[in-house]
């Protein structure tokens, strides 16, 4: 079973400059709302732990797989619930620059695994405000340090 969400948003400000606060793992704990706080620095092919708060007051630290650090451009990492094929999620942070002043952040996760029709009202509910939640603190944070 499979299942998708994304949640997109225009920052008034270049990919780079939108990059710069994304990577900038350390800070996380100051300005994000659901991604509180990565325990190392994430690296292509390596786990770091992440502890995320979605709204509702769930949390939870996972120890994804960094897939993808491409700058200016993409960020991707796969996380999973015990084992592989129970809950897997692949999340990813994708940068289209619109002009040189705007660039799309799209955030999204592919679910996969054998729990997802499980957890269907939470992705859809509760795991996609996050998003939405994220994606204007990060906007909000890139924007005011222009």
């Amino acid at each position: 079973m499979k299942e998708q969400i994304e949640s997109q948003i225009i920052i008034n400000a270049p990919a780079a400059a939108v990059w710069k606060v994304l990577v900038d793992f350390k800070a996380y704990p100051i300005w994000s709302p659901t991604i509180k706080e990565f325990y190392g620095n994430p690296t292509v092919g390596e786990r770091t732990k992440v502890l995320l708060s979605q709204p509702g007051g769930t949390s939870m630290k996972m120890n994804p797989v960094f897939l993808r650090i491409d700058a200016n451009k993409e960020l991707r990492w796969k996380g999973r619930l015990l084992m592989n094929g129970i809950f897997d999620g692949e999340h990813y942070f994708i940068l289209k620059p619109i002009s040189d002043n705007e660039t799309i952040l799209i955030q999204g996760e592919m679910f996969s695994g054998i729990l997802v029709p499980f957890f269907k009202k939470m992705i859809h509910g509760n795991t996609k405000k996050g998003f939405e939640i994220f994606n204007e603190a990060l906007k909000d944070r890139v924007e005011s340090r222009l």
